[in-house]
């Protein structure tokens, strides 16, 4: 008895050291937080097996939600343009399938002679989503057009407003806050109101063309140095060959001495209106090319001659003039440097030289004539000196080939 309960007594110690010591290491994981976290795995789901698709007609009608379950997984998701699934369109197309494709159940046996009946295939057509959605896609196309159309509407609107705007809205001094920049570039690029505003803020008097050239109150005859421009038409086939139109002098001071049309001596193919300037109306009363000649020919007589391309005058004038009298605007070097061209045009020389635009559009004999003149006059001291030296570094040369040894 006594040796049972000693051994009660031990197993008690036993278990109470043993739960003690289980209180200890969970005391002690606690503490240190080394708790692991188990995470539980679902189980694998069994993979089920899809209903098999009806095959007689009879049990559409029985087995409808399966083949309702068939159609919706075997059709592909349409999207919208705004990536959302169409649902709406696929339960419409369900419903119209439904309507369309309804065969007879065991139920409605009373009812079998207002059914429809089934092909002889065997199975009913039964319409898919994609038709029924194909029918609403009209609709979105025409929303689609009217939107597009009312914002183009709205953009063409808005862009004529802009556009009147800008058109009534006049440039102010304000406007220009750059100092740097020609008035002649301005007037090109944003008109002849802006051009003037830049000149009044730099206190720069706008140009007139005439005035430039021809200086007022100016003895008005003949001079002894005279400037010279003709305007030539087109004759022979395809206006190739050239007569003379018009001839036009002036003097010193740009003051016009002479200018007169001349009657054709041919017919003329080509007026060349755009650069001459020369209408029909212009020739058909006008001056004999012989009488021209003479007259020409008479003021030129003793006189230094000014022109641009003058060969060109001469020759159509059937003129001869001395060369040492003869000042040719195209071929003076110093102009040539500034217009960085070996045969530079009246109309860059006297953009470049005179700040005066010329030739815009039809050309004037008259004024290419002061043009070349005014070209003139503004070096003609240069221009003469160097003549002179030249005619005395030649002399000079001549004196020492005729010197006996």
């Amino acid at each position: 008895m006594q040796s049972t309960m000693s051994k009660a007594k031990e197993k008690k110690a036993h278990s109470d050291a043993k739960a003690t010591a289980k209180d200890k290491r969970k005391k002690f994981w606690i503490k240190h937080n080394v708790k692991k976290k188990f995470v539980k795995t679902a189980a694998p789901q069994k993979h089920q097996e899809k209903a098999a698709p009806p095959q007689e007609p009879q049990q559409i009608s029985a087995n409808w939600k399966s083949l309702q379950q068939i159609l919706k997984s075997s059709q592909p998701e349409k999207r919208h343009q705004n990536g959302l699934v169409t649902k709406e369109n696929q339960e419409n197309a369900v419903k119209v399938g439904s309507t369309n494709s309804s065969a007879p159940s065991q139920g409605d046996s009373g009812r079998t002679g207002q059914q429809k009946k089934v092909p002889a295939g065997g199975k009913p057509k039964l319409p898919a989503a994609s038709e029924s959605q194909k029918a609403a896609a009209p609709k979105r196309k025409r929303d689609k057009e009217t939107a597009t159309s009312e914002q183009a509407a709205k953009i063409k609107k808005k862009k004529s407003s802009n556009v009147s705007l800008v058109e009534e809205r006049k440039p102010t001094e304000a406007d220009f806050w750059f100092d740097d920049v020609d008035p002649d570039d301005i007037e090109e690029t944003m008109g002849a109101e802006a051009a003037e505003i830049m000149r009044k803020k730099h206190g720069i008097r706008s140009k007139d063309t005439e005035s430039s050239l021809v200086k007022e109150k100016a003895f008005d005859g003949l001079t002894r140095v005279v400037a010279i421009d003709c305007e030539m038409v087109g004759v022979g086939p395809g206006g190739e060959d050239s007569i003379l139109a018009r001839v036009s002098l002036v003097n010193m001071f740009g003051k016009c001495i002479y200018d007169k049309y001349v009657k054709a001596t041919e017919e003329v193919t080509d007026y060349r209106t755009a650069v001459s300037g020369i209408r029909p109306e212009d020739i058909k009363d006008g001056e004999d090319i012989r009488t021209v000649q003479k007259e020409v020919g008479d003021i030129l007589q003793g006189r230094i001659v000014v022109g641009h391309a003058i060969h060109n005058d001469l020759k159509i004038l059937l003129l001869d003039h001395p060369k040492k009298m003869i000042r040719d605007t195209q071929k003076y070097k110093p102009f040539r440097r500034i217009a960085k061209s070996g045969r530079p045009s009246l109309k860059v020389l006297c953009k470049e030289v005179l700040n005066v635009k010329v030739q815009q559009g039809e050309h004037s004999s008259v004024q290419d004539a002061q043009a070349t003149m005014r070209l003139y006059t503004l070096v003609k001291k240069q221009w003469e000196s160097e003549i002179k030296a030249g005619k005395k570094n030649k002399d000079s040369k001549e004196k020492k080939k005729r010197k006996p040894r």
